[in-house]
């Protein structure tokens, strides 16, 4: 009989050794997802780190996937459980239902406008690129947001108020500054209260083919989540959701500084009173496809300028296009807008 040997280690056999490598890798790829999970999940005001984390939602899914891998290889029944309850959780998020669906064309009569949005950053803009945007996309209705004096010239020397001969603008030499171009006749009917930038409020007065429509528009430009800001975001994101809930056709369109992950946008979308919202871009189908940032921060893509209308609006064609010169960028789509009797 073999007595015991002495002097030697144990060995874990491989396959275990590989199982428990497997089991680590799991949790660490699933620790980040489930915690940002919560913050996703809880409709909070959380602090501004959080604010920013949750913009990058859309990309938990590569880690919550990563997870599922390593927890089948794990071989922890539990394990693989829970990876898999955060992944479906993700992907319910990129794909939300409800409040999220277009408008359906149901035989009213409409007039139908191009619109477009871009944040020039700091009106450094490629303006030849955003007219011919305008051009090739028969834009009927531009907003821009960091809007300068120089960039009004440049635009200028390349000929937008041939195409768009409407215009109310106030230039800013920083980040304030706003315009919105228009074919059809526009009125400035005010601006978002209590707002660091500019955000006008204007009056489109349509009439095409024989039909017309009214429509309200306000040009956004939500202060970001960053240093302090957080609060002024709040407000500003709060004030527009006001703004969403007034009857008749409204259009809010520009740079939110938010995105579909954040509770804040979400409750601008449910609107005040009841009257709930839709984002075009996610009605369309086209969440994950990023406006910034286009250049500069090596960050993953996300969407923070969106083109927000109420439900009786349709919206299609939704295209997102990049410029020289900005960060952001710039936003297309067809609305059409319920003609008067």
């Amino acid at each position: 009989m073999a007595g015991p040997t002495f002097g030697r280690t144990a060995r874990v056999p491989r396959p275990r050794r590989h199982a428990r490598a497997w089991l680590v890798a799991a949790v660490l790829a699933a620790a980040p997802v489930a915690a940002l999970s919560v913050f996703r999940g809880v409709p909070l005001a959380w602090p501004r780190p959080v604010v920013q984390a949750l913009s990058f939602t859309p990309w938990l899914v590569l880690p919550a996937a990563a997870g599922v891998a390593c927890a089948s290889l794990s071989r922890r029944a539990w394990l693989f459980a829970t990876t898999t309850a955060l992944l479906a959780l993700q992907l319910f998020w990129l794909f939300p239902p409800g409040s999220a669906r277009p408008a359906q064309a149901n035989g009213t009569r409409r007039v139908e406008l191009n619109v477009m949005t871009i944040n020039a950053k700091h009106g450094e803009a490629d303006a030849a690129e955003i007219v011919r945007l305008v051009r090739e996309n028969g834009v009927g209705l531009l907003a821009v947001e960091e809007y300068t004096p120089g960039l009004e010239d440049r635009l200028a020397a390349e000929g937008l108020a041939g195409l768009l001969p409407h215009r109310i603008s106030r230039p800013d030499a920083r980040a304030s500054g706003a315009a919105v171009y228009s074919l059809h006749p526009v009125t400035l009917t005010g601006a978002v209260p209590d707002s660091q930038f500019l955000m006008p409020m204007v009056r489109v007065s349509l009439d095409a083919g024989g039909r017309s429509a009214s429509l309200d528009v306000t040009i956004v430009h939500a202060k970001p989540p960053v240093d302090p800001g957080v609060a002024q975001w709040r407000r500003d994101l709060a004030a527009l959701g006001k703004v969403a809930a007034r009857p008749g056709n409204v259009v809010l369109i520009g740079d939110f500084n938010a995105t579909y992950d954040h509770a804040e946008f979400r409750q601008l979308l449910a609107g005040a009173g009841g009257r709930q919202t839709v984002d075009v871009g996610v009605a369309s189908g086209s969440r994950l496809i990023p406006t910034w940032p286009m250049d500069g921060l090596p960050l993953p893509g996300i969407v923070i300028d969106h083109i927000v209308t109420n439900p009786e609006i349709t919206g299609t064609a939704y295209a997102v296009h990049q410029v020289p010169g900005t960060d952001h960028a710039a936003v297309v789509a067809t609305l059409g807008i319920p003609a008067e009797p």
